[in-house]
């Protein structure tokens, strides 16, 4: 079994896990995260750690905690090396949005560690909702209000949700218009990942039968969006391929796992580097054919390639969206102990089990401890070591 498909192994795990999930605490300090690895003896304990981390806003070492599982420097064949330089570079959100006006479906990835990929989904929804995608189809969704409530909350779905960029991507969705929806199989015992595969796609294609003349967006993990031949040979064929079968649609399918970057920098992707970009690309040739892998790679329709992080004080540039969400600079006059959690909730959605807009770990006085948050009235909450909170006020972000 290959690196991929043992990845694809351990997920379909840790999403049973976690939709079954009930965390008192699930911002936790990095400490105890750490803590949990060391004493933790599942095969998937680096992957639900990493995603841990990003759930509480740290980023780098979400990466490098992924990294554990292993991993090698890249190598990459002439062969490809002179396939890849026939294609040039185009700004991907623009690409993308252009091309999904003559679509119905678009399928985009994430991996689950990596809050860059809910970031830039987010950035492409205004423009796919002028362009007339009108429903956002998730995975990790298990919330029958929530396109009434219009904000997704704790108890609302998967592990994954209760992550801020994640929650953002799905509030962002609402503001604008779109009706959410789960796409995710029901687990029953004795389901196997083919049969999640199968029924994902199902619930898809009901979806777009009963809205004939809609346009869909649909944000799934990792190899689901798969139009050729999956990691894992039993599915015989992803969610991806399932729709196509049911509806007789192509999805314009969009990868973003496969050219992301890793936690240690000598192990990414060589086309990263070749890439050589300070934004996120979608490559193009003279044929406006799209650069999707190797030369007969079926994956996907294209992958983006997105460059390596640039840090602000210890967060990466990208959170900013283009400058859209602001900086605010939490004080630490009042904090006397460290480290704390600090936890930004849109005003009356904490008391309302509703999901933090960002979060953050302060681990000492000298941090600048920077949340980057959309203008508007939030209700910041700080909590010390035992998870007490010792702080709780409200700032308007300008």
């Amino acid at each position: 079994m290959n690196k991929l498909s043992v990845i694809s192994v351990l997920f379909f795990c840790v999403t049973t896990l976690v939709h079954a999930q009930k965390n008192k605490e699930p911002y936790k300090f990095i400490e105890d995260i750490n803590t949990k690895v060391e004493i933790d003896t599942v095969p998937w304990k680096y992957q639900l750690a990493a995603t841990n981390l990003a759930t509480i806003g740290n980023y780098k070492k979400a990466l490098e905690m992924w990294d554990k599982q292993g991993g090698s420097v890249p190598e990459l064949s002439k062969k490809d090396s002179l396939n890849f330089m026939q294609f040039k570079p185009k700004d991907a959100k623009d690409y993308i949005i252009n091309r999904a006006k003559k679509e119905r479906l678009v399928i985009i990835n994430e991996a689950h560690n990596n809050a860059n990929h809910r970031v830039f989904t987010t950035s492409l929804l205004k423009g796919l909702y002028k362009n007339g995608y009108r429903f956002l189809g998730v995975e990790a969704l298990d919330d029958t209000l929530i396109n009434k409530r219009k904000f997704p909350i704790m108890d609302g779905g998967s592990l994954y949700i209760q992550e801020s960029q994640y929650a953002n991507l799905l509030k962002e969705a609402l503001d604008l218009g779109f009706t959410l929806f789960n796409y995710e199989y029901k687990y029953v015992k004795g389901k196997t990942a083919k049969d999640r595969e199968m029924e994902q796609a199902q619930n898809i294609a009901k979806m777009m039968k009963g809205n004939p003349k809609a346009k869909f967006l649909i944000h799934c993990g990792y190899d689901h969006l798969n139009e050729g031949t999956p990691g894992i040979k039993s599915w015989e064929k992803a969610m991806a391929a399932r729709v196509t079968e049911m509806t007789g649609i192509n999805p314009f399918t969009i990868d973003q796992t496969t050219s992301s970057e890793r936690g240690n920098a000598a192990w990414n992707n060589s086309y990263i580097k070749l890439a050589n970009s300070k934004t996120s690309v979608i490559m193009v040739n003279s044929k406006d054919q799209t650069f999707n892998g190797g030369i007969d790679d079926a994956r996907a329709d294209c992958r983006i390639i997105h460059p390596v992080t640039v840090y602000e004080n210890g967060r990466p540039s990208w959170l900013t969206l283009d400058g859209k969400r602001k900086v605010y600079t939490i004080k630490k006059d009042s904090i006397t102990e460290f480290p704390v959690l600090a936890l930004a909730y849109r005003i009356n959605e904490f008391e309302n089990d509703g999901i933090p807009a960002d979060v953050i770990e302060i681990e000492n006085k000298e941090q600048v401890a920077n949340m980057i948050l959309h203008k508007g009235m939030y209700r910041i909450i700080i909590k010390n070591r035992h998870y007490e909170t010792i702080l709780d006020y409200q700032k308007q972000i300008k």
